[in-house]
């Protein structure tokens, strides 16, 4: 099954260094949206300790197995990239120039590659040798210090943050920007230095403006909207489980108050001081009925309110179904690719590249030598992906 191309970056050709985390999700998103994403797999890992077949961040992908150590294996993806129009790395810095396909040879090879590289600390900075996670790095960014309640430690938001808002998505938008300028008149390939450092920062611009404006306090619990608000926020319902609140604007506020049947025993929205009085009442009504029964009270309304959906519960909500905002594609119920597009729809065409199984295909659909000592076409090659987070090689961390 060769690549279909659906979505706007049909005939959109991506040459992805294998790694974890941010860069994966990066080149997800790349051939969801049609690019032919070409994923090179070393033998033996990097994986996530789980089922390459089940591993979504690889779907839309084909799979090479290229020993980057082996005599001729930097060759071997040179010869990709001389075909490429974008190529994705998340090593740490220098690794990728260490096993020889850095950026300079690369871009000698093919002057107008784009060269994406996704690290969590950047390509320079005191800390960019430094290993790191998507905690560490929100961290330092001050992102990490706005999520939570008051008195509690902050809230660690999974890797959402910093691995994906921060780190794929603005690699995406670099990596895009830049081949936009370098199939320009005059254009060349350049580098593009994603650093999940750099987009944790940029995701928090309107709150810094906020702050500068004296519209927001520098800590956690006390403003609009980390929680500090109580008509902002998630509450406890009787059977254990939680109803989220966003009425921030007055009509909002007024219907919400009115449907959980309070607006005639709370203190006016702006009084400020009596907060927390506002709170224990709008608390204390949520725990008298439970999710169901307030997600049919708030049911049609414009008061904001949502019930609080786990992950397995969230493709069964109404609107989510009637929108396929969830698909299912090889038994394997997953998101489907956003956002969507009027003229070139994407789609989940393909299941989880499993590593080294489309070698000889790749091979010949972009007419490249992969097959010999550093490349295997046996679909049945050491499939890798066994390892664990925690065993990928260290010099090579993000």
């Amino acid at each position: 099954m060769t690549a279909t191309g659906n979505g706007p970056l049909a005939g959109v050709r991506v040459v992805e260094l294998a790694g974890i985390g941010p860069g994966p999700f990066a080149a997800m998103l790349l051939a969801d949206l049609g690019a032919d994403v070409v994923r090179v797999d070393r033998p033996g890992g990097p994986g996530l300790g789980i089922d390459p077949a089940r591993d979504l961040t690889n779907r839309n992908k084909r799979s090479v197995l290229i020993d980057l150590k082996a005599e001729d294996g930097p060759a071997r993806v040179l010869d990709l990239v001389a075909k490429a129009d974008i190529l994705v790395e998340g090593y740490r810095p220098g690794v990728a120039e260490r096993l020889g396909v850095g950026p300079d040879v690369c871009l000698a090879r093919n002057p107008k590659l784009v060269y994406g590289r996704m690290t969590g600390w950047g390509q320079d900075g005191p800390l960019a040798e430094r290993a790191g996670h998507d905690i560490s790095y929100i961290a330092v960014t001050g992102t990490l210090s706005m999520i939570g309640q008051a008195d509690q430690p902050p809230v660690v938001p999974a890797n959402l943050v910093g691995d994906y808002a921060g780190g794929s998505l603005y690699l995406v938008v670099g990596v895009l920007a830049a081949l936009q300028h370098a199939r320009s008149e005059g254009g060349t390939g350049q580098v593009v230095d994603a650093a999940i450092v750099d987009g944790a920062t940029h995701l928090a611009t309107m709150i810094h403006g906020m702050m500068a404006a004296g519209g927001w306090q520098d800590r956690r619990g006390a403003n609009l909207l980390d929680g500090g608000c109580p008509f902002y926020g998630s509450y406890e319902t009787a059977d254990g489980r939680y109803m989220a609140v966003g009425a921030l604007e007055q009509r909002f506020y007024d219907e919400f108050i009115t449907l959980l049947g309070i607006a005639d025993q709370v203190p006016a929205r702006k009084e400020f001081d009596r907060w927390d009085e506002l709170r224990a009442a709008v608390a204390a009504r949520f725990r008298t009925r439970t999710r169901a029964e307030w997600t049919a009270v708030f049911e049609g309304s414009d008061a904001c309110v949502a019930p609080v959906l786990s992950l397995r519960e969230a493709p069964h909500h109404p609107h989510l179904a009637a929108r396929g905002t969830f698909t299912d594609h090889g038994g394997i119920p997953q998101p489907a690719p956003a956002p969507r597009f009027s003229a070139t729809p994407g789609a989940v065409t393909r299941p989880p590249a499993l590593p080294g199984a489309d070698t000889a295909e790749v091979a010949r659909d972009w007419g490249v030598p992969l097959t010999g000592p550093a490349g295997h076409a046996d679909p049945a090659a050491p499939a890798g992906g066994t390892g664990t987070t925690g065993t990928t090689r260290p010099e090579e961390d993000r």
